[in-house]
């Protein structure tokens, strides 16, 4: 609801909107020091973009830009990447991806992706660090979760895995099943999130990587053959806008947006989404392909609540 009177205009009930989530977002943080204070392993939903403190940050980004709460953020997404005493990282979920479910015994490594995982956290503390809104320990903190990404990543596939369980944390054998290429648990989300770390620290390498992994896997037919759906979340309209904002830093991605526009275009005319939402259905696709036909975004920042805005 923020997000969406912000992207409007500042009005009297955004401000008491905003007042309701910064009450909410000092005791999430307070809840959270207290949990890693015990030592307890987090829920996903303490710290990711769709239902956390991550989401949160981003929002408070968008909004205010530099202030005291979105430092606090941060400095709890710092404290969240230390190494815990188990030698598990600090961001080790309590639950499988999408929920406690028995297949994930030993709990799971936190989803990679952008939405639900690890990637949300990195995407923030890179869009924070490039605007100049930087705190003690940020850098290290990127490099932790950029080190964990590196571990996982599969060279023979050019992709990185939705989620790692207990027994490839212990074993360090990576999920063979390539995941779809979606923004949000796949290679697109996690590329634009580390290509956004490269650009804020500084390192052509990591910028580089990413880009060089997206255009390998839009080349891949079988990568991009698992995409069925037309959405933002989990279909081309994701990838179409991911690929189309990380063009604008990587020449050769720019050879992909007119293949991807016509996908989108074709699926919305042949099957299109029952739902007209942002995530999954029409509106998101076909913002998507404004941003993407007019080589620009509304000045609203729709995209700013995915953490893929420039």
């Amino acid at each position: 609801m923020a997000f969406t009177l912000a992207a409007i205009e500042p009005t009297r009930v955004l401000a008491t909107v905003d007042g309701h989530i910064e009450t909410i977002t000092r005791v999430r943080l307070a809840t959270a020091h207290r949990r890693i204070d015990h030592g307890d392993l987090p829920d996903k939903g303490e710290y990711d973009l769709m239902a956390g403190l991550t989401g949160f940050g981003t929002y408070l980004l968008r909004r205010y830009g530099e202030g005291p709460l979105l430092r606090d953020v941060l400095a709890y997404l710092v404290r969240l990447t230390e190494p815990r005493p188990d030698g598990l990282p600090g961001w080790w979920a309590a639950h499988g991806p999408t929920g406690a479910k028995s297949a994930w015994h030993g709990r799971h490594g936190s989803n990679l992706g952008v939405s639900h995982g690890i990637a949300g956290p990195l995407a923030l503390l890179a869009q924070t660090h490039r605007r100049g809104i930087q705190i003690a320990e940020q850098s290290h903190a990127m490099h932790r979760i950029l080190g964990w990404l590196d571990q996982w990543f599969d060279r023979t596939g050019m992709c990185w895995p939705g989620a790692v369980s207990r027994p490839e944390q212990d074993t360090g054998e990576a999920p063979r099943e390539t995941p779809r290429p979606s923004w949000c648990y796949g290679t697109p989300g996690i590329a634009r999130a580390q290509q956004l770390a490269g650009l804020a620290l500084g390192d052509t390498h990591r910028q580089r990587f990413p880009e060089t992994t997206l255009a390998a896997c839009l080349a891949d037919d079988h990568q991009i053959g698992k995409l069925t759906a037309v959405g933002l979340c989990h279909g081309w309209s994701g990838m179409l806008h991911t690929t189309w904002r990380m063009s604008q830093h990587d020449v050769r991605l720019r050879a992909y947006p007119p293949m991807l526009i016509d996908r989108v275009t074709k699926r919305l005319a042949q099957q299109p989404p029952v739902d007209s939402g942002l995530l999954t259905g029409e509106a998101g696709a076909r913002l998507s392909l404004h941003a993407a036909t007019t080589d620009q975004t509304p000045l609203t920042r729709w995209d700013a609540c995915l953490l893929l805005d420039g």
